[in-house]
């Protein structure tokens, strides 16, 4: 059996474990620039805030019943994640497994169980990290991982009477789930193939189980369709995946906080960009052979013709991977120059190291001078001192010091788990 432990308003659980007096209260998170609502709570949904839909179109319901709007704190998220998981592997030990599957989510392997213990375990598994974390998760137990993700769904969907714990092990349940679930609402169906299944007349998961898996294979992407056929079908298609110690390419990307049109500021952005790229590539002991920058061009006039400003990129192959980051940063601004058009406002960049191999593996130069190893110790002290003192307390000076373009988070929180200033007081 499969199981999906899954974080019931993320963003929002993580404001509230700190915040007791916004319990059963109405919130919402913004996005990158706190454009738009990417998470809020069940409050917040019943008076009618949209989800995804931009701040200012919102702000007459928020102001009108006194909703509280925080800004994204990645910090606090990413610790509270970590805290979540980490509680899930203590709950499973060693033996079994636990696949992190997003910030919010994790699979977990739950064949150790016997069945008609998996309601009683799924609770406690709530309970365990609710009483932990502070986070509320809801759990959804089935024979596969998409059934167990249709089960989340309808553990989610009434909360009160589910309790948000869902386990479907008879073949009368779990026919009566598929047939309650559209074909949209399905994990693994995108938007394109879900309105060709409606369009052929297939609108329930049920539905769509007893296609035969011939028709999958031709009309759903070959093997994949017939992974999802199988899945509805209670037969175990898609495994759990290890967890991905080392990353095969690092990626830093934001939005900045206001149009930019400096050559200079975008300079600045990218070489802090690759300075936190570098940062995590020294962390998992590697050296990037690549480097790829990309720059996002405001549109022209979103009130008559909205559409997404154009992605320009570029890249360059290093002569020798590395891992220092002034060497990076050299090649990442010779690509900015490059792809910098005067004249156009820009509204996000991003830096990817790629073609990643094992720092300790990296031949020698019998023509690069000794100081050329010495780098390798004042990346480390910077990454020590970084990491202690936070925010960046040690910088190049291509990263700028003031940093106007940076993204704006007005409305952000303290960020109460991982910085001393921060902490939470009790009084």
């Amino acid at each position: 059996m499969n199981a999906i432990v899954d974080c019931n308003s993320f963003y929002c659980s993580c404001e509230r474990a700190f915040r007791p007096d916004l319990w059963n209260k109405p919130v919402v998170v913004l996005s990158n620039n706190d454009g738009c609502i990417v998470s809020r709570s069940d409050e917040a949904r019943l008076l009618g805030v949209g989800m995804a839909i931009p701040y200012f179109q919102a702000r007459p319901i928020i102001d009108k019943h006194g909703i509280s709007v925080f800004s994204s704190n990645y910090h606090l998220y990413g610790d509270m994640s970590w805290r979540v998981m980490e509680t899930l592997r203590t709950l499973m030990g060693e033996a079994s497994k636990v696949e992190v599957y997003s910030v919010d989510e994790a699979f977990m392997d739950l064949d150790h169980i016997p069945i008609h213990e998996l309601e009683d375990y799924s609770r406690h598994i709530k309970q365990t990290v609710e009483q932990w974390t502070g986070i509320s998760v809801s759990v959804g137990v089935a024979p596969t991982k998409t059934l167990a993700k249709m089960a989340n769904r309808l553990a989610k969907k009434n909360k009160q009477l589910s309790g948000c714990i869902k386990v479907l092990t008879g073949e009368d349940e779990l026919r009566t789930a598929l047939q309650q679930t559209r074909v949209d609402d399905l994990w693994g169906v995108g938007r394109a193939y879900a309105a060709k299944l409606i369009n052929w007349g297939i609108t329930s998961a049920w539905e769509l189980s007893n296609m035969p898996e011939e028709w999958a294979h031709t009309n759903m992407g070959g093997i994949v369709g017939v992974r999802l056929i199988r899945e509805l079908r209670g037969l175990p298609s898609i495994g759990m995946e290890e967890e991905l110690i080392d990353k095969k390419m690092i990626a830093t990307t934001r939005m900045f906080g206001r149009p930019v049109t400096d050559l200079h500021e975008v300079r600045e952005a990218v070489a802090t960009y690759i300075s936190r790229a570098a940062e995590k590539l020294r962390r998992q002991h590697s050296a990037a052979g690549a480097v790829s920058v990309f720059i996002v061009s405001k549109e022209q006039d979103h009130h008559t013709d909205f559409r997404r400003g154009a992605t320009i990129s570029n890249y360059t192959t290093l002569p020798r991977a590395t891992s220092l980051t002034h060497e990076l940063i050299k090649a990442a601004v010779g690509l900015v120059d490059r792809l910098f058009e005067q004249g156009k406002e820009y509204k996000k960049a991003g830096v990817m190291l790629s073609s990643l191999v094992p720092d300790a593996s990296i031949q020698g130069n019998l023509f690069s001078s000794h100081a050329a190893g010495e780098h390798r110790h004042l990346m480390h002290a910077i990454d020590n001192i970084n990491f202690s003192m936070r925010d960046d307390s040690v910088k190049f000076g291509s990263s700028g010091m003031n940093k106007h373009w940076k993204m704006r988070q007005e409305l952000r929180s303290p960020r109460f788990s991982t910085r001393w200033e921060d902490l939470r007081e009790v009084k």
